[in-house]
């Protein structure tokens, strides 16, 4: 480390003020002698190693340097000062800043007397109270294996297995996929972009593209091959991509194809994949691995009420931009919570697409809880050490059937290990809370038939209703 030069002791004036929602601004003075003992600096320096024709090294006059390079030389202090400056102002500041100063660097001017004088604004840490931590109300179920669940999960299998066949006549309908040429257009010259061949998944909320659109199936239900749709939707300001952020979009699709999925037949071929005989016997082996996941499905339970708890009891608001700029970091953390969970490979990208989709609610929430169960963990005490990380990630790569070292390798390379390194910290603050919580066992209510997504056409294609009934178990071998 040097020596602190003559214009870094001197002191600059430094005022912060409210700028809205987890934003200050920082003004900045710094003084004239501050200014004067830069530039002083900077010509002695320049003076020792500057080349003049004419002169010895080092022995050209002050005056003639400040003539020949004095602009340059006066960007360079300016820039070295606004640096210095914005970086004491933030590091001696009482708030927590979450990025870096935004300078307009080429609209300041170093003045030629007096001093400087600029600002800038910061993203900081939300400031809040947490509620009450300890005896958090907690409903425990007591969690059984339903013939209607392993009818749903059966269900699942088969669409897993299951083919994308053509819809040779007729419309569009809900969990259909559909195959169009996209044009999205922001309104903005030159930015249209298109697709060839898109595949759009017709869900309540899904993606055109990267564009995310909500009642996405009302828009295209009902549609015929050949038909070109046009629609304008409002992105959420909270929106990942910036391209689209807050932005009115004008989308076009030309449907080309229309494709139904047909489930796997309950045959002897599917059977086989999982290595059983019939359809008992697959019955059988799903109850037991759900009644050995029952404990931890119980445990996700009460975590989602510990989590409810805390954002109804908890107030601070947070601006779009906020939410917006920590989308990313919010997506890498849900799919650390769904590996974690240990679901499918699958199931995770599926549910990541409808987050991307999902309302500026779902993202400030997101956002607050993140920021409420670190506030938790600095409360409580609670860190991560690297042996609990290692000991997460070999349960998780046991559940997929990988190696656990090429699966922090994987995570280390694509930056989600940090993340993973939070959410295991917070996988601990919530285990703590239960330990303390009030719970009453409750028995597990009947799961309720699933509701109608949107008052538009759901019936299932022709093919998918003559598919083989599922049967009961019969308790015969």
């Amino acid at each position: 480390m040097g020596e602190e030069s003559t214009a870094q002791k001197i002191k600059n004036i430094v005022t912060t003020e409210e700028a809205g929602p987890c934003r200050r601004k920082v003004i900045v003075e710094i003084p004239e002698e501050a200014i004067k003992a830069a530039l002083d600096e900077q010509y002695t320096e320049l003076q020792r190693e500057a080349i003049v024709p004419g002169f010895r090294k080092g022995k050209a006059p002050l005056r003639l340097l400040e003539k020949r390079f004095g602009k340059a030389t006066n960007e360079q202090v300016k820039l070295k000062l606004l640096a210095d400056a914005s970086e004491t102002a933030v590091k001696d500041s009482e708030f927590d800043a979450l990025n870096e100063p935004d300078i307009d660097y080429e609209n300041i001017e170093l003045p030629e007397s007096g001093s400087l004088r600029f600002d800038f604004e910061v993203e900081v840490r939300p400031e809040f109270d947490l509620p009450e931590l300890e005896g958090i109300k907690v409903n425990k179920s007591r969690l059984g294996v339903t013939d209607e669940q392993l009818d749903e999960e059966i269900e699942r299998l088969q669409k897993q297995a299951g083919i994308w066949r053509p819809r040779e006549e007729g419309k569009v309908e809900f969990e259909d996929q559909v195959i169009a040429d996209v044009v999205i257009n922001t309104g903005q010259a030159g930015e249209a972009t298109r697709l060839e061949n898109a595949e759009i998944h017709v869900r309540e909320n899904g993606l055109v593209g990267p564009v995310p659109i909500e009642k996405l199936d009302e828009f295209l239900v009902g549609t015929k091959t050949g038909q070109v749709k046009k629609m304008s939707v409002q992105v959420p300001k909270t929106y990942y991509d910036e391209k689209y952020r807050g932005k009115k979009v004008d989308i076009e699709v030309a449907v080309k194809d229309i494709k139904y999925l047909e489930p796997a037949e309950l045959n002897e071929g599917f059977f086989r994949r999982f290595g059983l005989e019939n359809e008992d016997a697959l019955r059988q082996t799903l109850r037991q691995n759900s009644e050995s996941q029952a404990e931890q499905r119980v445990k996700y339970m009460m975590e989602d009420q510990i989590y409810k708890y805390l954002l109804e009891n908890t107030d601070f608001d947070l601006p779009a931009d906020l939410v917006a700029d920590q989308s990313n970091r919010l997506l890498q953390r849900q799919s650390n919570i769904l590996r974690m969970r240990g679901l499918s490979k699958e199931r995770i990208e599926e549910q990541m697409t409808q987050l991307q989709a999902s309302s500026e609610q779902k993202a400030a929430e997101q956002l607050k809880l993140f920021f409420i169960m670190d506030k938790i963990a600095k409360k409580l005490g609670i860190d991560v050490s690297e042996e609990e990380i290692n000991g997460y990630i070999a349960r998780l790569a046991l559940q997929q059937g990988r190696r656990p070292e090429k699966m922090r390798e994987e995570m280390l390379r694509d930056g989600s290990l940090a993340n993973f390194t939070l959410q295991v910290r917070e996988a601990k603050c919530l285990e703590k809370l239960l330990k303390t919580a009030t719970i009453t066992e409750v028995e597990s209510k009947k799961p309720k038939a699933k509701k109608k997504i949107a008052e538009v056409s759901r019936k299932k294609t022709s093919e998918m209703r003559k598919k083989p009934a599922l049967k009961k178990p019969t308790g015969k071998k």
